[in-house]
């Protein structure tokens, strides 16, 4: 079985490495979302840019999610050039450049547009890009899976901080650790692949995510509980090569990035479309808490503290700061 995966990884390494000295018009994209663009923001992402993409002259070759790999391979294989384009979790870049985890931080932003402007008017897009692209990775952009982030669990409604005590969840990164463990709970990293069977298993009773995501992944069956707390902004990251990137001509690195405009403008309009996403989510049997305002505050309290557990330090949360006001 080794030696098979071995000769798996040759051949994959191969292909990719035939395509690597293609001209830059052509390009290979990696999704991140089952194919389907009306249920999924990275999948209708990944249409309108790629569409974009050959309507500006290249040749784009679309590869489905996990099939090159998973996260840490995708990003290998960007910063190499094997790979052109992916769609990749906040922690991709943000092991390049710590900045990157501004993007999420809890109770931060108070809408999509407000990240936004941060991002471009307030320049931390560029600032991202300083860190990263030195070591062979340059961040397009940001598309958003969802509303804000609440909390969901099997167990029982949360109303307030004592709620979480002794719920287990499944947490995207240590500093998601903290944040659990600031509320009382605990929380153990696991791959969303994976969750679907750590739920019905009792591996964890949920997690923090949008509430778009247990319909996508049809868990509503055992997620029955939900609390719009909006803790934080819930994206994902758009990575190129860098050396694919200085290698296109002005003229072709206009057409990338007028293909990053418009998908993400069309994923701004697909997040609006679901605003009342919490009544469908009652409708599939889902019970959602609305904290009272005391809850909140207690709530966006105990974040706080997480701030200086994380890997922004000072210097970097003052310039996210900066950068929305």
């Amino acid at each position: 079985m080794k030696t098979t995966r071995i000769l798996k990884a040759a051949a994959l390494a191969l292909t990719l490495l035939a395509g690597h000295a293609a001209s830059a018009a052509s390009v290979k994209f990696v999704n991140d979302s089952p194919p389907d663009p009306k249920k999924f923001a990275g999948y209708q992402w990944g249409l309108t840019f790629t569409g974009a993409l050959r309507d500006g002259g290249f040749e784009v070759e679309a590869f489905a999610r996990r099939a090159l790999g998973g996260e840490a391979e995708i990003l290998d294989q960007v910063s190499q050039g094997l790979v052109q384009v992916a769609m990749a979790n906040v922690a991709s870049p943000g092991k390049l450049e710590p900045l990157t985890y501004g993007v999420y931080l809890p109770y931060f932003f108070k809408d999509s547009a407000e990240l936004d402007k941060a991002l471009n008017e307030g320049g931390m897009l560029e600032r991202i890009n300083q860190g990263t692209t030195p070591k062979g990775v340059r961040v397009l952009g940001f598309y958003h899976l969802g509303l804000p982030a609440g909390v969901f669990n099997t167990k029982h409604p949360v109303r307030s901080l004592d709620d979480m005590k002794g719920l287990r969840l499944r947490a995207l990164d240590k500093f998601q650790i903290a944040l659990l463990k600031s509320w009382g709970a605990t929380g153990t990293i696991i791959a969303w692949p994976e969750v679907t069977n750590a739920l019905q298993t009792g591996v964890v009773d949920g997690y923090i995510n949008p509430p778009l995501m247990p319909l996508l992944f049809g868990q509503t069956a055992f997620v029955k509980y939900y609390t719009d707390n909006r803790v934080a902004q819930s994206v994902r990251a758009i990575i190129a090569s860098e050396d694919w990137y200085q290698s296109l001509s002005d003229d072709q690195r206009a057409v990338v990035t007028a293909a990053v405009a418009k998908a993400n403008k069309e994923n701004r309009a697909w997040l609006a479309k679901h605003e009342g996403i919490l009544k469908v989510l009652e409708k599939a049997g889902v019970t959602v808490t609305r904290l009272t305002p005391e809850a909140d505050a207690a709530f966006r309290k105990a974040a706080q503290s997480v701030y200086a557990l994380g890997p922004l330090d000072a210097a970097g949360i003052a310039a996210w700061t900066a950068a929305k006001e």
